[in-house]
């Protein structure tokens, strides 16, 4: 990336001990901090007309920016509150925010209890860095990651109840992994195809992050060429089909909670996609995420059955996983995660 993100180098402190340990427990709830000021072009996208900002304050943190509690007086008199999230990362901020709000937008039209309703994207006036702000519904952020027998029933509701406008994978723009883009803006028959697409940006971007390592370079080549098509063609040959479902698309323990006002489960910080929906839950499989706990996918099946050929699943989730280690391995270069974790890689070989 041409731009240098503030916390590049740094390891995830709970990513545990290079991911291996098992993470247990919920995560401490986001606090209100220290009052700030709002670049004026945020208050154009407010909903109703003649909105103000009464103050705003730091809430809760984000990897790569800054999110924020707007207490505001609609002209009623009424107080309400919103979410803003604000990214100085320049052009990559941009596609940030934007993939961001097309994604809440898309997810939100199909499940709105399920996802927050996002208002607008746009630009601070400043110049200096590029700075970016999303605006949308505010949720009181509760359990993480939720309780996983709602959790996954309104998960697998998303995905059942989503139509792929094209009725094919893909979507209608750029998202994002994080400060990573996607292969996203474009639409494939087969999933096959765009998922070998996307995993092999991926293993683009960690060489270029990461430098060589040729043994699993090779890997990423006998991957790309023999396992994602003897692995994926199958789910729509010889009379099979899956459905484009809209997923999240980076579903960890701090992208989920529970809603302290509802006790509903939602969703946030989306890069989302028309994909298979068993892609969804492959960054499940690592135990530095807390929903690598069974019963998170054992309550996800119970909601959406699995795809034929059925004995492959697990096959195809290692196989799923890898993307997500990718970049995984890209966002926090400091630590050994590519070291451990790449060597398991080498495993994946011996399924084609």
């Amino acid at each position: 990336m041409s731009e240098r993100l503030e916390n590049e180098s740094e390891p995830n402190p709970d990513l545990g001990r290079a991911g291996q340990e098992r993470l247990e427990g919920t995560i401490a709830p986001p606090q209100v901090g220290s009052e700030i000021i709002v670049d004026p072009t945020v208050l154009d996208g407010l909903p109703i007309l003649g909105t103000e900002i009464v103050r705003a304050f730091n809430y809760g943190m984000s990897l790569w920016g800054r999110t924020a509690k707007l207490v505001c007086q609609l002209p009623t008199g009424e107080r309400i509150n919103y979410f803003l999230k604000i990214t100085a990362l320049n052009e990559v901020g941009k596609a940030m925010t934007e993939g961001e709000f097309e994604s809440l937008k898309e997810m939100h039209a199909t499940s709105p209890a399920f996802v927050p309703k996002p208002f607008a994207w746009g630009r601070y006036s400043r110049s200096e860095p590029e700075t970016h702000f999303l605006l949308a519904e505010f949720r009181n952020v509760g359990e993480q990651p939720p309780d996983p027998v709602m959790f996954t029933a309104r998960l697998a509701e998303l995905h059942r109840n989503s139509r792929s406008p094209t009725g094919k994978f893909g979507f209608h723009t750029t998202t994002c992994h994080a400060f990573l883009t996607q292969i996203t803006d474009c639409w494939e028959e087969s999933w096959s195809r765009l998922f070998q697409r996307q995993l092999a940006h991926m293993v683009s971007l960690d060489l270029e992050r990461n430098g060589k390592w040729p043994e699993f370079q090779a890997v990423c080549h006998l991957t790309l060429e023999k396992v994602v098509p003897r692995l994926l063609e199958p789910l729509q040959s010889e009379g099979r089909s899956i459905k484009p479902c809209l997923i999240h698309g980076d579903l960890w323990d701090e992208n989920t909670a529970t809603d302290m006002d509802t006790g509903e489960p939602f969703v946030f910080d989306a890069g989302s996609m028309y994909a298979h929906n068993e892609y969804e839950i492959g960054n499940w499989r690592a135990p530095r995420h807390r929903l690598s706990n069974k019963s998170y996918i054992r309550n996800y099946k119970r909601n959406f059955p699995i795809s034929a050929p059925e004995e492959e699943w697990d096959a195809r989730n290692l196989l799923y996983s890898l993307r997500y280690d990718l970049a995984t391995f890209i966002h926090y270069p400091a630590s050994n995660l590519r070291q451990r974790y790449g060597i398991r890689g080498f495993r994946i070989q011996d399924l084609g």
